[in-house]
C-alpha cells in the first residue's frame, strides 16, 4: 500500500482566490467581462471562467465591452493610463505581493536608482513592475547580462520576481554586489518575494525530500509552478502535471512514497481529481 502525502499549503493562494473571486462576482453582475491578460496561468480556472462569459484581451486596443479586470500579475502604470483614458470601468485585481514589488520599484526610480528585476522579462508580472520603474531598469535572471553592460549605473535597486526561489535570488545579489560594488556605488536591495510562495516552496522541498516520487500539478506556463518543480527535481522524481490525466500509471511502479503539491493557481477541484487518480492506481 502506497502512502500519499499533500503537502501543508497547496492550492489557491489567497492573491489568486481574491482574484478569482472577484472576477466571478463582477461577471455575475455585468455581461462582456473582459481580463486583460490571462487573470492567472492555470488553463482549468481560465476555462471555468469562461463559462462565466469572461474573455481575455491581450491588448487595450482589443477591449469591446465597458468592464475590464487587471490579473493578479499586475500592470505598468502606462496600461492603467490607456485603461482610463478609454473610459471603461477597471477592476484591479493585482496581487499585495505583486503591488508590493511595484512601489518598490516606483520609490527606486524616483530615487534615480537603476532598478534590476530578478526574473523572467517575458512574464506579465515582472513587465508590470518594470513599468513602475519609468523605463529605468531591466530584467534578467543572469548577472551575465550586468557584466555586458558597457555603463552599468552607480546606483543601483535589486528587486525579485516574487514567485522566484529565495535562495537563487540570493545567488543572484551576492553575484551582483561583485561586479557593481565599485568605487561610489550604491546598491538598494529589497526583498519583494512572496511571503506565501516562500513558504509554500520551503513545505514542498520537505515533503519531496521524504519521498520516492512527486507530482507537482500546475499551468505549463505558471511560473510559481516551475519553481516547484525545479526544487523537488533536486531531490526526488518529479513530474508537472496539469490534471489527473497526464498521470502515467507506469510511474508509479514500485513508489511506496507519493508527494502532491499544486501551483498557486491550481483549483480544489483539480487538486482533488488528482488525489482520486492515485488513489485509484495505487490501491488497485
Amino acid at each position: 500500500m502506497s502512502e500519499i502525502r499533500r503537502a501543508a499549503h497547496i492550492g489557491f493562494c489567497m492573491g489568486v482566490r481574491r482574484a478569482v473571486d472577484t472576477v466571478i462576482r463582477v461577471s455575475q453582475q455585468h455581461s462582456g467581462v473582459e481580463t486583460l491578460g490571462a487573470l492567472v496561468h492555470n488553463q482549468q480556472v481560465l476555462g471555468k471562467l469562461a463559462g462565466y462569459g469572461v474573455r481575455i484581451i491581450d491588448n487595450t486596443s482589443d477591449i469591446h465591452g465597458d468592464t475590464v479586470v487587471i490579473s493578479a500579475h499586475g500592470v505598468g502604470p502606462q496600461v492603467t493610463a490607456e485603461l482610463e483614458a478609454r473610459g471603461v470601468s477597471v477592476i484591479d485585481t493585482t496581487c499585495a505581493f505583486v503591488r508590493r514589488a511595484q512601489v518598490a520599484a516606483r520609490r527606486l526610480a524616483d530615487a534615480d536608482f537603476f532598478t534590476i528585476v530578478y526574473g523572467d522579462g517575458g512574464h506579465p508580472e515582472v513587465k508590470g513592475i518594470l513599468g513602475w520603474a519609468d523605463g529605468k531598469g531591466i530584467a534578467t535572471l543572469d548577472v551575465a547580462t550586468l557584466r555586458n553592460m558597457p555603463n552599468l549605473p552607480r546606483k543601483l535597486g535589486i528587486l525579485s520576481q516574487t514567485t522566484q526561489i529565495p535562495e537563487a535570488f540570493a545567488v543572484f545579489v551576492k553575484e551582483v554586489v561583485d561586479i557593481a560594488l565599485v568605487k561610489d556605488a550604491e546598491l538598494h536591495i529589497i526583498d519583494t518575494l512572496c511571503h506565501d510562495i516562500r513558504r509554500r516552496q520551503s513545505d514542498t522541498l520537505k515533503m519531496a525530500e521524504g519521498s520516492d516520487i512527486v507530482f507537482i500539478i500546475g499551468g505549463r506556463n505558471s511560473a510559481n509552478t516551475k519553481h516547484l518543480f525545479e526544487l523537488c527535481a533536486t531531490v526526488a522524481e518529479t513530474h508537472q502535471i496539469e490534471t489527473a490525466a497526464d498521470i502515467e500509471p507506469g510511474w508509479l511502479c514500485g513508489k511506496k512514497r507519493i508527494g502532491v503539491t499544486a501551483g498557486a493557481s491550481t483549483d480544489d477541484a483539480t487538486i482533488d481529481e488528482v488525489m482520486l487518480r492515485l488513489h485509484a492506481l495505487t490501491d488497485s
